[in-house]
């Protein structure tokens, strides 16, 4: 069994409820795995989107990176509070709210995001290790990244979280440096702040996808606290993880957008490495490094995901840490085709992934936060979350099953992507304003819902609706 003081080298739990005799960790270790994580090289490619794909001047793309981070790491850190107070991963937690059958819908859609996420991050991972040693060819610098994402998965957890650490001084140094060089080595333009303009369009755009980073975060966060003590606190879990989150993410675009503005183009790799020579092997094998430690987070829960599906369908089946790294080379391999194919033309891939991620993740990170900070008060029955039956949350919860496809269709009006654009987008100018949309509509949608259906199964048991809003501190 895994302890505090002697937790093996091979991570055995997956799905399952962490016993309070395994907890260990403290908030401050949530900084770390979010800080160090997310200073990688789709981090800066996310925000070259802001001043090539958008097309702001740097002043604006600035704006637009700060505002979408604080806004979105509101919702993803709040989800990480959930973590030291259920002990189980976030997808298994959802069948609290849409039922043992109801949150399959919701799971198939976060496996395809992390794939997505797995591929993005292979394909920057595998360029970065090309740019460095050009012998190296792309799809093989994939593949390396890949397999050492593999490795960390099947050890799993704590040394996830002792790689982000790591990572925190590694890639934070090597940050810093990218910076110093680019503003006092390198050099830049004179008309810097003038280049490019500013247009509700690509405002919004930059301001989604800064959001959309943090909220795509939300579906699997507190599988990073679940370990921690059941008295860690959320205020102690919510700060450490928003702070880490937010500061790891800006820093990192806004070096994306510099990018971006002085040299352009839909290649950010080479972009940084034009503007940090003499440095750019160390900075981009740093870049690398932090590229393999957040695939693996992907990829971890990825594979706890594809568990939960499974043991869902198949009740009896129990996987350890052998089954763990069955699935992990599975979903790797989807990823790498996935990665392989579309490694010509990525940015276009990638602006679209992450637009159709903001509709189908909007919705549901709603549900969750209300059932969880309004309706239950942190109070759930976990044993529930593994009944072939669904326990007391049943098979199928219509109320959050309806206000999550209501939540997904209202937006579909205020769509503006390449792929299709909404006829109130159109309107508008083109401005996306779809994922606000869905969460003014679906948050008290589906908190009028779920107070109503349950004080009609509870008509007496007003208290027991309240729940204990302590035991959520």
């Amino acid at each position: 069994m895994e302890s505090a003081s002697a937790t093996p080298t091979v991570e055995v739990r997956t799905i399952d409820q962490v016993p309070e005799n395994e907890r260990h960790g403290r908030a401050r270790d949530l900084f770390t795995i979010w800080f160090g994580s997310n200073i990688m090289v789709l981090t800066i490619a996310t925000g070259v989107l802001s001043t090539t794909v958008y097309h702001l001047s740097l002043g604006w793309a600035l704006a637009g990176i700060l505002i979408g981070n604080l806004v979105g790491g509101i919702f993803m850190a709040l989800h990480s509070a959930q973590g030291p107070q259920l002990g189980v991963p976030q997808m298994v937690q959802t069948r609290g709210q849409f039922g043992v059958y109801g949150a399959l819908m919701v799971v198939v859609l976060v496996i395809i995001m992390y794939a997505g996420y797995f591929a993005s991050n292979l394909v920057l991972g595998g360029q970065s290790l090309h740019v460095v040693a050009p012998v190296l060819s792309v799809p093989a610098g994939i593949v390396i990244v890949g397999v050492v994402s593999v490795a960390a998965t099947i050890l799993g957890y704590k040394l996830i979280h002792t790689y982000s650490k790591i990572m925190t001084i590694a890639a934070g140094l090597a940050l810093l440096l990218a910076f110093c060089w680019v503003l006092f080595v390198h050099g830049v333009p004179a008309d810097l702040f003038g280049r490019g303009s500013v247009s509700p369009t690509g405002l919004l755009g930059t301001i989604s996808a800064a959001a959309l980073w943090q909220i795509a975060y939300a579906p699997y966060v507190s599988d990073y606290s679940r370990y921690m003590p059941k008295g860690t606190g959320a205020k102690p879990a919510f700060w450490a993880t928003y702070g880490g989150c937010v500061l790891g993410s800006v820093l990192p675009m806004v070096l994306g957008a510099l990018v971006g503005v002085i040299v352009g183009g839909d290649d950010p790799v080479a972009g940084l490495a034009q503007l940090t020579p003499g440095i750019s092997t160390v900075v981009l094998i740093v870049f690398s490094i932090g590229v393999a430690n957040t695939n693996a987070m992907n990829l971890y829960c990825g594979v706890l995901c594809v568990i939960t599906v499974g043991q869902t369908l198949r009740r009896n089946w129990v996987p350890r840490a052998g089954g763990r790294a069955v699935v992990a080379v599975i979903v790797f391999a989807a990823a790498l085709l996935l990665a392989l194919a579309g490694k010509d033309n990525f940015l276009v891939v990638y602006e679209n992934f992450i637009a159709l991620l903001l509709y189908v993740l909007t919705p549901w990170t709603a549900i969750n936060l209300v059932d969880y900070y309004l309706v239950r008060h942190g109070e759930y029955d976990v044993q529930s979350f593994f009944r072939a039956d669904g326990g007391i949350y049943g098979r199928f919860n219509g109320a959050a099953i309806a206000a999550y496809l209501l939540g997904i269709v209202i937006q579909v009006p205020f769509f503006s992507s390449s792929l299709y654009t909404g006829p109130i987008a159109g309107l508008l100018n083109g401005v996306d304003i779809s994922w606000i949309v869905g969460l003014v509509i679906t948050c008290p949608f589906y908190y009028l819902v779920a107070r109503y259906t349950r004080r009609r199964a509870n008509p007496l048991g007003e208290a027991v609706l309240a729940g204990d809003s302590s035991s959520a501190s």
